[in-house]
């Protein structure tokens, strides 16, 4: 009879070391380059399409595991090397998110391959809900898609933005209310397949931190797509749209079924931000002399570093939890994804923080990486839900009361 272990299987431990090479050898050398650029790092995913990282296939097998943890432990060994680098990497899953949370089988597997191309062809997918006005609070978008009957397409117009591989991407996932006085519920996803006159690139937002990973905005204007783009099918939203109607308890709405998929794989992004300033800080702790001996000696730098660790020990049984129960049905009655991604957001924050801390003016010059990890590891409290909205998520789960 088996007890209950932690230990990764064979498969999943050959995957973790496969990606932590890619990410030591290829990502973590490029970081510094590509965070001064600011630019999509197209050479350092052309490679990654070679070895077959970024690719339809390897995401399906990350999502399909049974255990639900080889994306998180990817996610992790990448962000690890580079978080800009990894998010450029990662980008194009969460529209692949989208359509799997949204669409049918068929519209996966007919879409799904077109988010990464192949490695002659690299394609992007992007996910687009936030807007100008809308960016927390999602059951407030303005972006409108009205049916057109006569020619069975919908017409999408709206500004999208914060957007990752907004204007860029080959394939656009956008979310758009289709009945504004259902507010959430009575939003839909759409495919905006490559090409599609209407669409473009707004502006491209200079970023403090993960600047290797394009993000701007996408304005669509008069964009038509053809009915069968509608995540899910027509008859499939008029149905959820009746019950709204009537009052009647409906699915989670379009976004937010994304989200609850994502969030314990950006957690496991944070927590290789988390680990990579841990380790830096503790070599350099053991190596740094200061009043005649190695600083870890001191108690002061020691307990800092005990912290340090436990914290990112605890995200990552958050996340491993949170990616257990999603993967294998089990219902988030206490905001457990939420969970994952508040914790480890701010562990990343908190670790790489005191890592410069204990590196003193070091940690403060960009000839150390940890000044870069610091810049990066912010936005994990911030997008796909901040930490206060993680937290009302949570409040809202463990009392089932709509707290505000």
């Amino acid at each position: 009879m088996s007890g209950f272990s932690l230990d990764l299987n064979e498969d999943q431990l050959q995957i973790q070391k496969w990606v932590h090479d890619f990410s030591e050898t290829v990502i973590r050398p490029a970081g510094h380059e590509w965070d001064e650029r600011e630019e999509t790092p197209w050479s350092i995913i052309e490679e990654a399409a070679k070895v077959g990282l970024y690719s339809f296939d390897f995401i399906s097998q990350a999502f399909f595991d049974e255990s639900g943890l080889l994306m998180p432990i990817a996610a992790e060994e990448m962000s690890w090397g580079d978080a800009g680098i990894a998010l450029a990497i990662l980008g194009s899953t969460l529209g692949l998110a989208g359509i799997a949370a949204n669409g049918t089988p068929e519209q996966l597997m007919e879409w799904g391959p077109q988010c990464f191309g192949t490695p002659d062809k690299i394609q992007l997918a992007a996910f687009a809900v936030s807007e100008p006005d809308a960016g927390s609070d999602v059951s407030s978008l303005r972006t409108r898609a009205v049916y057109d009957e006569a020619t069975d397409e919908w017409v999408i117009n709206g500004t999208k933005t914060w957007i990752t591989n907004g204007g860029i991407a080959d394939v656009h996932v956008v979310v758009a209310s289709v009945d504004p006085d259902l507010s959430a519920r009575g939003q839909a996803s759409f495919i905006v397949p490559p090409g599609t006159k209407g669409l473009s690139q707004g502006q491209k937002f200079q970023k403090m931190g993960i600047r290797a990973s394009h993000t701007a905005e996408v304005v669509l204007d008069d964009v038509r797509v053809p009915g069968h783009l509608l995540l899910g099918g027509k008859e499939h939203l008029d149905e959820r749209l009746a019950r709204a109607r009537e009052g009647r308890r409906s699915s989670s709405q379009a976004a937010m079924k994304t989200f609850e998929a994502s969030r314990p794989t950006v957690g496991a992004q944070a927590l290789g931000i988390a680990r990579a300033a841990y380790e830096y800080a503790l070599e350099y702790a053991k190596e740094r002399k200061a009043f005649g001996r190695a600083i870890i000696e001191n108690q002061s730098i020691a307990f800092k570093l005990a912290d340090m660790k436990t914290r990112i020990d605890a995200s990552r049984l958050l996340i491993w939890r949170a990616s257990w129960m999603g993967r294998n049905g089990k219902e988030f009655t206490s905001g457990e994804g939420s969970m994952s991604k508040l914790y480890a957001g701010e562990t990343a924050v908190y670790v790489t923080e005191e890592a410069i801390q204990i590196m003193g003016g070091y940690g403060y010059i960009r000839e150390h990486p940890v000044e870069r990890w610091h810049r990066d590891s912010k936005i994990f409290t911030i997008f796909e839900g901040t930490s206060e909205i993680q937290r009302l998520i949570i409040a809202r789960a463990i009392s089932g009361v709509h707290v505000k």
